[in-house]
């Protein structure tokens, strides 16, 4: 039994909006549109795909199964596709990576004007989010990671910057009230501002030098989301409430400007840059092909 391929693609987008206006919105679509994609493929197949009440919008055990295999097939049909942009001048087509909210912030930007602006016909679409997902079940060609976080059955390739550090830093109001920590362990007589990762997980604040690594469990009046509760982090620190633990290049610029002071720079912990990564087993499609050729170029590297 044949479904049309953009009734099965509305089908994604509801899915994974949860909801046929949100759907909508991400797709720039009409929920009119959606919805009557989702009629016509609920009759043709014969099997309710979602149950619908005024305030939501939820799949059926029908629905679930078929997302968790429409994902990776409807993935495979558009790189195959994607395949004839090889014949073309230019690359051609849509790009779709899934990145942490730092990479978006510290490296895409030193990246992507340019590559829009020598590949004019790819269209390139960002995920930013914090939690590690199954790209082809995310229909994204490609993501960014650190290496501590990437499969063993993808394919690495370097982006943005090799070498980064973990800083710590505090506003210079707040370290007059309550001192400067000469060694990681006096952390725990200070308040600090801490993140969550989305699994729940508070790590220690980890530090290095001559070899020796200092981990410490540090305690204080505020907790953020890794990634999305960054900003809060930095301004709450500028305005005096505890120690910050962060990239680098996240607080450089509060640096230069003297709102925020480094603390125990000796010790910051330098640790591996990020990685464009993508399955080895599929074909690549050509917008993901010119991404890596450009990212290696003088001009996409760091």
């Amino acid at each position: 039994m044949a479904a049309d391929l953009n009734d099965l693609r509305a089908f994604m987008a509801v899915a994974r909006a949860g909801g046929f206006r949100e759907a909508a919105r991400v797709t720039a679509g009409s929920a009119s549109v959606l919805s009557e994609a989702i009629r016509r493929l609920e009759t043709q197949l014969g099997v309710r795909l979602f149950n619908r009440t005024t305030r939501s919008v939820a799949l059926t055990e029908a629905g679930a199964g078929l997302l968790a295999r429409l994902g990776p097939a409807l993935g495979e049909v558009e790189a195959a596709l994607d395949v004839v942009n090889g014949f073309r001048d230019r690359p051609a087509g849509t790009l779709r990576l899934n990145v942490p909210i730092s990479t978006s912030r510290l490296v895409l930007p030193k990246i992507v004007p340019g590559f829009l602006a020598a590949y004019p016909a790819i269209r390139l679409e960002v995920i930013a989010e914090e939690n590690f997902v199954d790209l082809l079940a995310a229909s994204c060609d490609a993501g960014i990671r650190y290496d501590e976080r990437l499969e063993q059955d993808m394919i690495a390739v370097p982006i943005g910057p090799r070498v980064q550090r973990f800083t710590t830093s505090a506003s210079p109001a707040y370290l007059d009230r309550h001192g400067r920590p000469q060694h990681p362990r006096d952390l725990l007589g200070h308040a600090c501002v801490r993140g969550r990762f989305p699994s729940g997980v508070v790590t220690p604040w980890e530090f290095e030098r001559n070899g020796e690594v200092v981990r410490v469990d540090t305690t204080g009046p505020l907790v953020v989301s890794i990634g999305g509760g960054v900003d809060l982090a930095i301004d709450a620190a500028i305005a005096g409430v505890g120690i910050l633990w962060l990239f680098e290049d996240w607080v450089r610029p509060h640096f230069e400007n003297g709102v925020l002071e480094p603390v125990l720079e000796p010790w910051w912990q330098e640790f591996s840059g990020p990685f464009l990564y993508y399955p080895g087993r599929r074909l690549v499609p050509a917008p993901l092909r010119a991404f890596i050729d450009y990212i290696k170029t003088p001009a996409g590297r760091w």
